[in-house]
């Protein structure tokens, strides 16, 4: 928001739009791609988080998908693997379905910041 030029904010002004319009009709929009890939980022991190929701969970009914995935591993009789690879397919769908749908803003993103890679 520092780098937006504060003639663009009096153009705005002078166009009718007040403080709220030009947060809502302006400042939004330009930081739309930032805004989307920092969500995305930042789903994928809590949603694969493991070790804190094990440590203040107690019950298996409010652990995480994660937690449960850890579940299906058996030490004593081996774990089934094909069931283990089906239950991760199904933990990572949504966020590969996530990806998908907003892979567009989050490429534009990078090409608009700058970011080299």
């Amino acid at each position: 928001f520092k780098q937006i030029p504060k003639s663009l904010e009096d153009a705005a002004l002078i166009d009718g739009a007040g403080h709220l319009g030009f947060i809502w009709h302006v400042l939004i929009p330009l930081s739309r791609p930032t805004i989307i890939t920092f969500s995305m980022i930042s789903i994928a991190t809590h949603w694969n988080d493991y070790f804190w929701p094990l440590i203040i969970t107690d019950t298996d009914s409010v652990r995480t998908l994660t937690i449960g995935l850890g579940m299906f591993v058996q030490q004593e009789s081996g774990s089934d693997w094909s069931l283990l690879m089906a239950a991760t397919l199904f933990v990572c769908a949504p966020i590969i379905a996530f990806f998908l749908a907003t892979q567009k803003t989050f490429i534009k993103s990078f090409l608009t910041s700058g970011i080299k890679g």
